[in-house]
């Protein structure tokens, strides 16, 4: 009998976490991927998708691979990307340590790919995104049908203030959402279930220098490879923050859909700020309707993670390296 409980698309921007978040979802036994679509964030759709193929390869992943969005729906135009963050190859520095990709790009946009998949399969796809939620919106747009057909989404985005932690781009916005307020917002007013994993948790859970450093020699080279591409992406975090290893922002997506029980919910629906200087910002209205009409007013109520076992996340993330 098989172990999978889990048909995921790996919605991500390719990226040192999202290369981490990807070798626990392709270890796990209760996780089949089943795609991996490529969106702008870390670094542009071009060194995204490049990234997202080479590290297929590299963790033995035999599934289509597509790019997508490039930038905003708002607009397409080119933008700076964060290698003070993840470097200029957005695996900090580790790229060229990859082997080849044997495999070549799905021919289908990644918009396109997703809503295939999730026509073929009804109730059995599971969405994990992991960068700006522009190719869910993009497939939304191309086929609204698809949100009664999803299993899940599950997002790493966002910030809703609980344990202090608001935005890590300007004081209220997270990366992910302030990349695309207007995805977003539709993602989460769409009518499917949506469980983000925000700031709140993800800052909650960190990966020490200590820590990182046990994954070395194990993983048949991943471990020493994501121990080398960290370098960069701790040294940023400990000059901003002191926290002396790395958050486990895009890890901690891949933690829920594998164990849930690991965070705490709270229900409600949630609108993103889409311009002024709130712009990006996720609010969730998760108390009492009083009758009052708001823009929360007929959205459906989707799941804010606002708490964590810290330790849980970071033994089952050390389990894949066993």
């Amino acid at each position: 009998m098989s172990d999978v409980q889990h048909q995921v698309i790996f919605d991500t921007d390719p990226g040192i976490d999202d290369a981490m978040a990807l070798f626990l979802l392709a270890r796990h036994p209760s996780v089949k991927l089943r795609a991996i679509t490529a969106a702008f964030g870390n670094a542009s759709v071009e060194t995204t998708a490049r990234n997202a193929l080479a590290l297929a390869g590299f963790y033995g992943i035999e599934v289509p691979v597509a790019t997508g969005a490039g930038g905003p729906l708002q607009s397409n135009a080119r933008r700076d990307f964060p290698a003070h963050v993840h470097g200029d190859d957005a695996l900090g520095g580790m790229f060229a340590r990859l082997p080849a990709a044997a495999q070549t790009l799905d021919p289908r946009p990644a918009h396109q790919l997703i809503c295939d998949l999730v026509n073929a399969e009804p109730g059995e796809i599971t969405l994990v995104a992991v960068g700006p939620m522009t190719n869910l919106a993009l497939a939304l747009r191309h086929d609204p049908g698809i949100a009664a057909k999803v299993k899940q989404v599950v997002v790493m985005a966002g910030a809703f203030g609980t344990h202090g932690h608001s935005g890590n781009v300007t004081p209220v916005a997270e990366a992910n959402v302030i990349n695309d307020p207007e995805a977003a917002d539709l993602v989460f007013t769409a009518a499917w279930p949506v469980v983000i994993i925000g700031l709140d948790v993800t800052q909650e859970t960190v990966m020490k220098h200590d820590y990182l450093a046990t994954l070395r020699g194990k993983g048949q080279g991943v471990g020493d490879f994501l121990w080398e591409a960290t370098r960069h992406y701790q040294d940023f975090y400990h000059e901003r923050d002191g926290i002396g290893g790395i958050y486990s922002h895009d890890a901690s997506a891949a933690a829920y859909v594998i164990e849930p029980s690991l965070f705490t919910l709270r229900a409600g629906p949630v609108r993103v700020v889409q311009d002024g200087i709130a712009k990006g910002q996720t609010i969730q209205d998760h108390h009492k309707p009083t009758g009052a009409t708001t823009p929360w007013s007929g959205c459906p109520v989707q799941q804010a993670c606002i708490g964590v076992d810290a330790a849980g996340v970071l033994r089952l993330y050390a389990a894949a390296f066993e």
